[in-house]
């Protein structure tokens, strides 16, 4: 009975707070949403950049999980002449832990090349390929095509038709996508890092604006036979990558025979070596991860890492989220998030949560997803808190396209676990994607089209 009472305190306080704390100068150097630029370095390199990472079982097809990596952030449709394409000079990664010790059993690594032109659709699309690397043992197990992208009715008329003739079989079983698509993920960004702007209070009573609605992002999309997976009691651990290569010129000292004065002599020299190996330039598992709660000087670190990384180098992170801080300084003594002993958090991104998608005592930061949860109904039918809405189905147990991952985030880092009741008002007023979903794989719906121009703008 005085949840009431307080949540209408919390509100009055709210508008108060907000000017006071921006008057009062900057807030911490922390970001809270996912602008899908997470990392100084790899902002640099937008082909190679993680966007997002989705995991969940097939409401259509029961016995598969789809999963969906996204890559290129805000892609403009109109970004003619030179569309949005995958890097020929990267390797991209799907990665999946069966057995719980925060290492890939199974890879599927995915390498395109260069854009071939369609001269009656005046775009270009890419052949690409598929490894399956089971435990170290590599074997090809198809590829296809990319459709193109979605220039306007006249360049590209019927593009569903081409979208969905890009769905490829892979050898083993299971399904494979690889193109544009819009973006699913949605957001109030512009207010969230003008320092936890709300447009509305409270911050969970709608009126945001979705900054990725009409934005495009590049896709790979896997819907693998939940058997063929063998996990370990059925829950897997998903995280995707990408590897460039990076020059190394090395100078090696040699015993060699060398002609002196006529006579060979044996002489230590120096060599040149060149070599290209590669090297992981960024990763994702977890949404807002790198984002939220890894501070900015050890970002690109973290990109550079493995799972395991996390509770070795980053623990202290989770432990102690720079989030929570923030909050508690932009609204001081409305929401009073806990700052210190966060097992909750810990729990949720390195281990997994207890009697849901734990993988035991190894500490690894991976979207953990419990394959004997039965899904939703149907794409998009889920409750849009997952966990927190009393929805074991969705994050952060997996992630569904339709988890409104950033309202769970504050809500969670703000103590909802714990049983904080002024938690639940936080949320960016963005309650889901502007545009519906697919019901039938790949599930994100068909990019909008340059000719459209609706960056930005939300469907009424």
């Amino acid at each position: 009975m005085r949840k009431i009472p307080l949540l209408l305190v919390a509100l009055v306080a709210v508008a108060a707070v907000v000017v006071a704390a921006l008057v009062r100068g900057p807030a911490p150097t922390a970001s809270t949403a996912s602008s899908h630029r997470e990392a100084p370095l790899i902002s640099e390199d937008p082909t190679a950049d993680n966007t997002d990472v989705y995991a969940f079982r097939s409401p259509d097809r029961r016995d598969t999980v789809s999963i969906i990596s996204n890559w290129i952030p805000a892609e403009d449709p109109a970004a003619g002449p030179m569309y949005y394409q995958f890097s020929t000079g990267a390797r991209y990664n799907i990665n999946i832990d069966t057995n719980g010790d925060g290492r890939a059993n199974i890879v599927y690594r995915f390498r395109f090349r260069g854009s071939a032109p369609l001269a009656f659709l005046r775009t270009t699309v890419q052949p690409y390929s598929v490894t399956r690397i089971t435990n170290g043992r590599a074997e090809n197990v198809g590829g296809g095509m990319t459709p193109p992208n979605n220039v306007g009715p006249r360049t590209t008329p019927n593009y569903a038709q081409l979208a969905r003739a890009a769905v490829t079989s892979l050898a083993g079983g299971g399904s494979v996508f690889a193109g544009q698509r819009d973006d699913a993920f949605f957001g109030d960004i512009g207010a969230i890092f003008d320092s936890l702007n709300f447009r509305r209070f409270p911050g969970n009573a709608g009126g945001g604006k979705d900054f990725f609605a009409g934005y495009g992002v590049h896709s790979i999309a896997l819907q693998l036979p939940i058997a063929q997976l063998q996990a370990r009691n059925n829950i897997i651990g998903v995280w995707s990558s990408t590897d460039r290569q990076r020059l190394q010129v090395r100078n090696v000292k040699v015993r060699t025979r060398v002609r002196v004065r006529g006579r060979l002599v044996r002489r230590t020299v120096l060599r040149r070596v060149i070599s290209n190996p590669w090297v992981q330039v960024s990763r994702l598992g977890n949404p807002l991860v790198n984002e939220v709660l890894i501070p900015t000087e050890r970002k690109d670190e973290w990109n550079r890492g493995t799972p395991l990384d996390d509770g070795r180098k980053f623990g202290n992170f989770y432990r102690e989220p720079i989030l929570a801080a923030l909050i508690n300084r932009l609204y001081p003594g409305v929401v009073n998030a806990p700052e210190r002993n966060r097992d909750d958090i810990e729990a949720i991104f390195l281990t997994g949560l207890p009697n849901l998608n734990n993988t035991g005592t190894t500490r690894a930061e991976m979207l953990r997803l419990n394959l004997s949860i039965a899904p939703t109904a149907a794409v998009g039918a889920g409750n849009r808190l997952g966990v927190v809405g009393g929805d074991n189905a969705g994050f952060p147990n997996g992630r569904r396209l339709e988890d409104d991952v950033i309202d769970i985030a504050e809500k969670a880092v703000a103590g909802a676990l714990k049983g904080n009741a002024v938690a639940l008002l936080l949320g960016d007023g963005v309650n889901g994607n502007d545009v519906p979903f697919q019901q039938t794989f790949p599930y994100q719906a068909d990019p909008f089209s340059g000719f459209e121009n609706t960056k930005g703008q939300q469907k009424p």
